[in-house]
């Protein structure tokens, strides 16, 4: 395709050598005829509607004219919106993302179209297409003067949400930035930002920003749950409703301080917030969608009371918390984590329980996928945090073979999701028994560190 003509050129230049003319041309493209004669004749330019079918027409990609549509087609004195915002959703759809950058960067000289442009990233944001819904959030935000807009908090919002990936060090980003900016949500768009911002800390081991954003999440959730029980009698049907119910938002802050206590192994404490999520009696509601979460978050409290007690050094909760996971199949790798670092830390024998679990644990290593109620990323930070137990606990024992297979794991895994605290454990832990390697060992190991170099450079 050259660069030098225009689309109507080359479109002049179809007709010719295939000899059509417009009534031909308006068959094939199925378009009217009168239409068609105006865009030949150079007396209307061409929607995206029009130039995708005559590109169908001349054989070629849809989109194969797109980076020239701007130009020839947008490029107004005075934007058209309705010519504009098909453009932007087509080029969406097709994922051409420099073709939107160039219309936004058109539009936002007027700031009259910050609030269009918002809300079409909306629209991309809830079908999915969250780069370009990015772009869009991002030179939204850049128009909002006002500190405390609620609009420019939307965009950070999602922004953090499309940002939310396999890159861990993107993922801490992406938090940093969002953090300062969820209290300026909505009183439900703060329970939702606030639940993501902690599991995403959680994902990542950074316990105290757990703590700080699950503690804020409980006392939002509290008073809002108060004020929809005053506000009961009066609530109107088509009011905005929270993306699950209130006491669930108030669990959760429990359940997640729980760990982080947990993890600081301050054990008394976090037994404290499990028994407050363990009893929801105070829950009054019927209905389905509550008694499920009710449910859920008593289910809950029985494993991790088993947790608390596991990590606090009491072995003799183990026959029990293996008993009640075993036919959980969402809880068996979190289950066999925890039980890992409870053996590492305190020097338990847990080759029974890993012979009972062998089959799971040989699908973990080769799929490091699991169906489960959790995201797919907690998984893979449980994942990884469990390959490294199991290769203490292997090492210690002196089953070198299978310690390096799961330090191999751990170090592979961290590598591709950019983990840069678990690639660090993985080199510290090779350094002290790389005497036992084997030689293929050694050159697995080596192809891993460089790869980990090159990620650098």
């Amino acid at each position: 395709m050259s660069n030098t003509t225009t689309i109507l050129a080359e479109l002049i230049k179809y007709m010719n050598e295939h000899d059509l003319n417009i009534s031909d041309l308006s068959r094939k493209s199925k378009m009217n005829t009168g239409t068609v004669s105006g865009l030949v004749n150079g007396n209307r330019k061409f929607s995206v509607y029009q130039l995708d079918r005559l590109t169908e027409v001349m054989g070629l990609p849809v989109g194969y004219y797109y980076e020239r549509y701007i130009p020839e087609c947008l490029a107004d004195t005075s934007p058209n919106w309705r010519r504009m915002s098909p453009y932007l959703e087509s080029c969406a759809k097709l994922n051409k993302l420099d073709c939107i950058q160039q219309v936004v960067n058109m539009l936002l000289d007027k700031l009259s179209y910050a609030t269009p442009l918002f809300e079409l990233a909306e629209q991309f944001f809830e079908d999915g297409l969250y780069e370009a819904a990015a772009i869009l959030y991002e030179n939204v935000a850049l128009t909002e003067n006002k500190q405390y807009s609620e609009r420019l908090a939307i965009c950070q919002y999602r922004l953090f949400q499309s940002r939310q990936g396999d890159d861990q060090e993107k993922n801490y980003e992406a938090a940093v930035q969002f953090g300062t900016y969820v209290v300026r949500l909505d009183e439900l768009d703060q329970l939702d930002g606030l639940k993501d911002l902690a599991n995403t800390y959680r994902s990542l081991r950074k316990w105290d920003k757990v703590e700080l954003f699950a503690k804020a999440l409980g006392e939002k959730a509290e008073i809002q749950y108060k004020l929809s029980k005053q506000q009961h009698r009066v609530k109107k049907e088509n009011s905005r409703q929270p993306s699950f119910p209130l006491f669930a938002y108030w669990a959760l802050s429990h359940l997640l301080r729980a760990q982080a206590c947990d993890e600081r192994k301050d054990y008394e404490q976090g037994f404290q917030h499990i028994k407050k999520y363990a009893d929801l009696s105070w829950v009054t509601d019927t209905d389905e969608e509550t008694l499920k979460w009710k449910n859920k978050y008593e289910d809950w409290a029985v494993v991790n009371t088993y947790v608390n007690k596991l990590l606090s050094g009491e072995e003799s909760v183990l026959t029990n918390y293996v008993t009640y996971i075993a036919s959980r199949k969402d809880e068996v790798l979190p289950a066999l984590d925890n039980i890992l670092e409870a053996a590492n830390r305190y020097h338990f024998d847990v080759d029974h329980i890993l012979n009972q679990f062998e089959v799971d644990i040989s699908s973990y290593l080769e799929q490091q996928k699991v169906e489960s109620y959790y995201t797919q990323r907690f998984i893979t930070e449980r994942f990884i945090h469990f390959s490294k137990e199991l290769a203490v606990y292997y090492f210690n024992k002196g089953n070198f073979a299978d310690g390096f297979t799961f330090l191999l794991s751990c170090l592979e895994k961290s590598t591709l999701i950019n983990n840069k605290s678990y690639i660090i454990k993985c080199v510290k832990l090779y350094g002290s028994y790389q005497e036992y390697a084997s030689s293929e060992t050694k050159a697995a190991y080596r192809n891993l560190i460089n790869e980990v170099d090159e990620d650098e450079t």
